[in-house]
């Protein structure tokens, strides 16, 4: 199993440097967690996450060029990054950026009025390999799937479209996790 490293080593990647600044300010307010970079767009994020060895990278959705999407599918794509875990922060909790998000093999979502605690909380549960979705995401998620009425029987080989990560990430919300 992963295990959570001593130092956690972290990429902020957002198009705005006042709100990289504050989330490097609230992540290096505790001893555990160190930021090693900044990037202000995808294509940034993915070179940086290759060449500072982060453990977790906080990823915006919407930035100019290579989005956090797209990042964050070529970040898990790669396998000289598998260890790597990527937490999608947005001020958008919106069904298809979190279904997205979860596609592209993000280990957590935050809005980003997430407080401070919670970020670094979820930093520290995603390095530690486990997933996560802030609250309010999880109860607009919910909602979405109550709306689509009674659960159908699925054959099994429908499963196999998903890749490992997101049969994990089913599977731990499945089991109650978040």
């Amino acid at each position: 199993p992963d295990r959570e490293p001593a130092v956690i080593r972290v990429l902020l990647a957002d198009d705005q440097a006042l709100v990289r600044a504050g989330f490097r300010y609230i992540a290096g307010s505790v001893p555990d967690i160190e930021v090693v970079g900044e990037a202000a767009d995808g294509a940034a994020a993915v070179d940086l996450a290759r060449s500072l060895r982060a453990e977790v990278v906080l990823m915006d959705i919407r930035m100019p060029g290579t989005d956090g999407l797209e990042a964050t599918r070529q970040i898990v794509a790669d396998p000289e990054l598998s260890g790597v875990r990527v937490i999608i922060l947005t001020t958008f909790e919106a069904d298809e950026y979190v279904f997205e998000a979860i596609r592209a093999g993000a280990s957590g979502f935050l809005v980003k009025d997430t407080e401070p605690e919670d970020l670094i909380s979820a930093i520290r549960v995603v390095a530690r390999g486990d997933a996560l979705l802030s609250p309010s995401v999880t109860r607009t998620l919910i909602s979405s799937i109550a709306r689509r009425g009674p659960a159908q029987s699925v054959d099994a080989s429908a499963l196999s479209v998903l890749t490992d990560r997101e049969r994990e990430v089913l599977a731990r919300v499945a089991a109650g996790m978040s």
